[in-house]
């Protein structure tokens, strides 16, 4: 039979002390990366296998990271995840990380610290650093995803981006329009690749020529909409419609039009993307792609609850429909 591969055996072959393998066959901070990789590749050539399987009792704390949370969109998150903690008798910690990559290795030895039973994370970047000791320590992560950046082998909630270009392009098509610009957000973001292409999609189908001039990219807020929006009307052939990557950045769309002395929709048709509650309450009232953020904030909490207490729940990448709301800021094209 063969001897049993113990701490003390890797540690004497790894060059190292107990406490050391110890820290990083537990999951415990303190070691350096270049240790903790080392006595990792040599504890599973060895093939060694734990002696207790006891899992800790369940934390109280979820943890939820999030770019910034000055918008509605955010706010919508937020909703949805404090709902789905509470319901599971959780208490919700939430970080902003203000457009920065989530943490290091540091920000990681902290959620070990404080004893999170999981991380729902709501930004476009997750430094491989971060990911990669998150997997050591089987701490569960979930994506919630509406950036559309996909991370491999970790599990993920999102909505259909494409369709929901898709259906408010067709919409717009529809009611006349052949002049369609579109302003987009951060490009890097898959989520935004996937609503340009269903545009160009559409515009193709309809055979309807693709004109670069048309589509200009800009950060989701309302600055980029305010900002790019005097550009397209500067067209010696402007458009009649404008479709946009957020709500906040049609609202800047709005401003500059009403700023134009314009008149929506009757001279030109605008489209967001989300459906937050400012939709609703500007004037006119906004034609938007409903996203199901709340829902979707849900569903990622009750994942990685789930992954907390049992590391053997599904753990899948799932998809919720988008839908168009048609309100009163488009209309037929004009004619001229």
């Amino acid at each position: 039979m063969s001897q049993r591969v113990t701490i003390a055996s890797i540690a004497r072959q790894a060059g190292v002390s107990v406490p050391t393998v110890s820290k990083v066959l537990n999951g415990r901070p303190g070691v350096s990366e270049t240790t903790r990789r080392e006595v990792e590749a040599l504890a599973s050539a060895l093939g060694y296998k734990p002696r207790h399987t006891t899992r800790p009792a369940p934390s109280h704390l979820v943890d939820f990271v999030i770019s910034g949370l000055d918008t509605q969109w955010a706010s919508a998150l937020l909703t949805g995840a404090q709902a789905e903690a509470a319901r599971r008798g959780k208490d919700l910690v939430v970080t902003a990380t203000h457009g920065s990559p989530v943490g290091g290795a540091h920000w990681v030895d902290h959620l070990v610290t404080r004893g999170s039973a999981g991380v729902v994370v709501v930004v476009s970047e997750l430094l491989e650093v971060t990911e990669r000791k998150m997997r050591q320590l089987k701490m569960p992560v979930v994506l919630l995803n509406p950036s559309g950046h996909q991370h491999r082998d970790i599990p993920t909630v999102a909505a259909t981006d494409w369709a929901g270009s898709r259906d408010a392009t067709e919409h717009l098509v529809a009611l006349g329009h052949r002049r369609i610009a579109y302003i987009t957000g951060p490009m890097d973001l898959v989520s935004h690749q996937d609503r340009l292409d269903a545009y160009r999609s559409v515009l193709s189908r309809h055979q309807i020529p693709y004109d670069p001039e048309l589509v200009v990219t800009g950060n989701s807020l309302f600055e980029g909409g305010y900002r790019l929006t005097p550009r397209l009307l500067a067209l010696d052939n402007p458009p009649t419609a404008i479709l946009n990557g957020s709500d906040e950045q049609a609202y800047g769309s709005y401003r500059a039009i009403k700023d134009a002395g314009l008149a929506i929709p009757e001279d030109i048709s605008v489209i967001g993307f989300d459906d937050v509650d400012l939709c609703q309450w500007v004037s006119p009232p906004m034609t938007t792609v409903h996203q199901p953020l709340i829902e979707m904030a849900q569903e990622a909490t009750r994942m990685v609850i789930d992954l907390s207490e049992d590391p053997h729940a599904p753990a899948q990448n799932i998809e919720l429909a988008t839908t168009l709301v048609v309100r009163s800021s488009t209309g037929p094209a004009p004619r001229h």
